[in-house]
């Protein structure tokens, strides 16, 4: 059995009262337990999800907007001072060097006290980074598969296609309408899109105070419903699931909108995500 954990479902850097929290996955195959993306409150959504944090061991960043990486270093660190001492190995565009050395620099004065006081290895010899590229890789058993997708500006934003034992998964990241992605996901038993509702966007503008730009952006670098149902549909895959969501945290757009919005694209299994949700597969 494999299965994936919705950590976090929400699409956007924003939090609100009783509203989803951006986005982190954690996924579970082949005896391995990956942690994808590390939006604001992954490490309490793992604690809940009954994770033990001293297992941590298998980190993959798809990108470094804040979404996905805020939470990256204290997650790391919480892990460490609930006694982590294994090695713990973090998947991630080239730029995560930086926040990595930045992050380290901002925790020096607790990190070297801690390792002095109460004992613990050094938190930087326990991390190893290792660069996504396009193509494929191995993280433990699990076959991955990295492809670059189209998330302007951003320009290393990897889509990530996960195998082991017979099962496989899929998941978009962040992208604007790419139908290479289809051939990553073919045949999988799950694809988890990212998916926008064009008629909440307009609900987005107003709350964050933010105008054309976030409008353009928005637009250009993310995918519609229907656009990644129609991804769903090409690629041939057993479950669609949205996450990444936007709008996630509105009261006026629910399960209704969203399923009116890929009827016609895909007749499938489908799930629209939310925070705690685990799928199996």
């Amino acid at each position: 059995m494999a299965q994936v954990t919705i950590l976090g479902a929400k699409g956007g850097p924003a939090v609100r009262k009783d509203g989803a929290m951006p986005t982190a996955l954690l996924v579970q195959m082949g005896g391995v337990q990956i942690v994808v993306d590390c939006g604001l409150g992954v490490t309490r959504g793992l604690v809940q999800a009954g994770f033990d944090l001293r297992g941590l061991s298998q980190i993959v960043i798809t990108h470094l907007h804040s979404d996905h990486v805020l939470e990256l270093g204290p997650l790391i660190h919480t892990a460490w001072t609930t006694g982590l001492k294994t090695p713990l190995h973090i998947w991630g565009p080239p730029g995560l060097r930086a926040y990595w050395d930045g992050f380290m620099a901002s925790m020096a004065f607790d990190c070297n006290l801690r390792v002095a006081d109460e004992g613990r290895p050094p938190l930087g010899d326990l991390v190893q980074l290792h660069f996504l590229e396009e193509g494929a890789f191995d993280i433990g058993p699990v076959a991955a598969q990295a492809l670059r997708v189209l998330h302007p500006p951003v320009l290393d934003c990897f889509a990530l296609r996960l195998d082991a034992g017979g099962k496989s998964l899929c998941l978009s990241a962040d992208t604007a309408h790419f139908p290479p992605l289809a051939d990553l996901a073919h045949s999988a038993d799950v694809l988890l899109h990212e998916a926008m509702l064009p008629q909440g966007v307009e609900a987005i503008i107003a709350k964050t105070g933010m105008g054309d730009q976030l409008r353009a952006h928005l637009a250009n670098s993310h995918s519609t419903a229907a656009q990644a149902a129609q991804i769903a549909t090409q690629a041939g895959v057993g479950h669609l699931v949205f996450y990444h969501i936007i709008p996630a945290d509105d009261p006026a757009f629910g399960l209704p909108d969203w399923q009116a919005a890929i009827a016609g694209h895909w007749n499938g299994p489908f799930t629209l995500a939310h925070d705690g949700l685990t799928i199996e597969f």
